[in-house]
């Protein structure tokens, strides 16, 4: 984990009009394609040996890339934003609740911490991540998400900068206490709402 990956090499950046004022967050750039940024070398998972575990629950469920497609999955399109001050708009994709996958720990945490294969964590309330604001992901824009971009599975948690969205997902630990994951141990805020610019921990 001790390096950064930058892809952002053929990608165009512009200022947001006015007529953008509600969906660009303050401070943000408009992207035409969509960047790179990566804490580490990109995963290369390959979807027979990918699975993703729930941990800290009662119970401790586990899903396989076969089980995770035979879920009810949602194809939707949001808005993102990365720290780096790039917001892409529409952006769609395809993939199951993150509701769906917890009621099946059985479980009252308050805090949780995704993990990566890599070794990345990022950490969230659980209270950001349920109601509808989370999704494991598989396919971007129709087609299986790219290793650079997370795939085969990537959480993805649009109402915070994407570095709270963990590529290569493959377990979510449930916890009764927070705990910063390898971007907030960095320095980068806890919370991360780019609505109020939340970057870095004292913001």
């Amino acid at each position: 984990m001790g390096t950064v990956s930058r892809g952002f090499s053929g990608t165009h950046f512009r200022r947001p009009g006015p007529e953008l004022a509600d969906r660009v967050p303050p401070g943000q750039y408009l992207a035409a394609g969509f960047p790179v940024l990566t804490a580490g070398a990109t995963q290369h998972i390959t979807t027979d040996r990918w699975s993703f575990t729930i941990r800290g629950g009662r119970a401790e469920p586990r899903w396989t890339w076969d089980d995770l497609l035979a879920l009810p999955a949602e194809r939707f399109t949001v808005d993102i934003h990365c720290v780096t001050r790039w917001t892409k708009l529409d952006t769609t994709w395809t993939g199951v609740p993150l509701d769906t996958l917890l009621a099946e720990a059985d479980h009252d945490a308050a805090f949780s911490l995704a993990v990566s294969y890599g070794g990345y964590a990022t950490n969230l309330p659980v209270a950001e991540i349920t109601g509808g604001k989370a999704w494991l992901v598989y396919r971007y824009d129709d087609e299986p998400i790219m290793p650079e971009h997370g795939g085969p599975v990537r959480m993805l948690v649009p109402g915070h900068y994407l570095w709270k969205s963990a590529k290569w997902i493959r377990e979510l630990w449930l916890m009764d206490e927070d705990r910063p994951g390898f971007w907030e141990q960095s320095g980068y805020h806890n919370f991360g709402d780019p609505w109020r610019q939340q970057r870095y921990f004292n913001d």
